[in-house]
């Protein structure tokens, strides 16, 4: 990727500066995919306004003091409960891929996806990071194929094995399409071991179209890592995932890429913390792009939340540097909001800080990041 010449990452002082230099560091197409969504990007921006309309109700005079931003995932501490997302075409914002974010997510104190479709290869990530990392898994092969990528994640000392289940087909990406940009065919993919196609079948998407709850339960025995569902966008799903054993649900509408007219994964959260009702953590992206973000996800109910396209824009902005200041400014979002709130730490947060307001209320993506 050709990069204009960039400015210190220290300079970058708002998350707005984060995106205007990726902006103008990225070529059209590229800005295009990393911000675009599916069809009439209606998802995508509900994203946004939903986050939006979503008030804060401080309390005062509860001498809050100097927050503290940590929190636990699967058992283990995170300075910042800000996970990195898998994205598959990283390696298009960075020439090291999965790795540089694997690197930026040790320095941070917190963990990272590595995708399935990402660069280099998931043992090359996992040797080059002492961060928690959590493979996010496509399934682009039968059960064989399925048991010996599985068998590389658990020799590899990852953390958990993440399966998104909302890409049975491939989101129709009108920038993209618009663009003639398809990055998925230009990045080498060097997980997928061999080729996953068998006769009758078009294309590999058919296997992730082909799953059901059934497959779940195969894979949740045949790993011993804790499993991650990615997707899940309803009650009705989150209960049953939990009912599979699964040990996190991860709400998620995929930015917004995959289904238009979906609902703002914000929205769904209340819904799926009450039905998981303690028995898995819960995760959530799709519209993340400040630290009151953060703030309001987790007083929802979230453990965590993870970040995809701030992740490809701080890349872009400044190398590992410039996502690492992405992390960085999160975080300083994420202490003033817990302090203006009269809250000590994340465990403190809860439901009844929030109020929903009217839309005409509420300001959204992209005037308001």
């Amino acid at each position: 990727m050709t990069q204009k010449t960039l400015g210190r990452a220290a300079d970058l002082l708002t998350i707005p500066e984060v995106v205007e230099r990726a902006r103008q560091t990225l070529s059209g197409d590229q800005w295009d995919y990393s911000c675009g969504g599916a069809e009439s990007e209606t998802t995508l921006r509900r994203n946004r306004t939903a986050f939006a309309e979503l008030a804060f109700r401080p309390r005062v005079l509860m001498g809050a003091g100097q927050p503290d931003t940590s929190a636990t995932f699967l058992g283990r501490l995170l300075a910042l409960p800000v996970l990195l997302a898998p994205v598959g075409s990283i390696a298009t914002f960075h020439p090291d891929g999965a790795l540089a974010c694997a690197r930026v997510a040790a320095d941070a104190g917190t963990g990272a996806f590595v995708g399935t479709l990402s660069h280099p290869a998931l043992e090359v990530v996992r040797s080059g990071s002492t961060a928690p990392l959590f493979f996010q898994l496509y399934v682009y092969g039968d059960r064989g194929w399925l048991r010996d990528l599985v068998s590389r994640v658990e020799a590899a000392g990852y953390q958990g094995i993440c399966v998104t289940v909302d890409v049975s087909a491939y989101g129709r990406r009108e920038r993209d399409l618009h663009n003639r940009y398809f990055p998925r065919q230009s990045v080498e993919r060097p997980n997928l071991g061999a080729s996953t196609d068998v006769p009758g079948m078009v294309h590999r998407d058919a296997y992730n179209a082909a799953l059901t709850w059934d497959d779940l339960a195969w894979l949740r025995g045949v790993t011993r890592l804790p499993l991650i569902v990615k997707g899940i966008m309803s009650s009705d799903d989150a209960a049953i995932a939990a009912d599979h054993g699964v040990d996190v649900v991860y709400v998620s509408n995929h930015g917004g890429r995959q289904l238009d007219h979906a609902l703002a994964s914000i929205d769904v959260l209340p819904e799926v913390v009450s039905a998981v009702d303690g028995r898995a953590e819960v995760v959530l992206d799709s519209g993340i792009m400040r630290g009151s973000d953060v703030v309001k996800a987790l007083a929802l109910g979230a453990r965590a939340v993870a970040i995809g396209k701030l992740m490809a824009w701080g890349l872009s902005a400044g190398g590992e540097a410039g996502l690492l200041r992405t992390l960085q400014l999160l975080q300083t979002e994420m202490a003033t909001t817990l302090t203006n709130l009269g809250v000590r730490s994340v465990s403190e947060l809860h439901p009844d800080l929030l109020r929903r307001v009217s839309p005409s209320a509420a300001s959204a993506w992209p005037a308001d990041l």
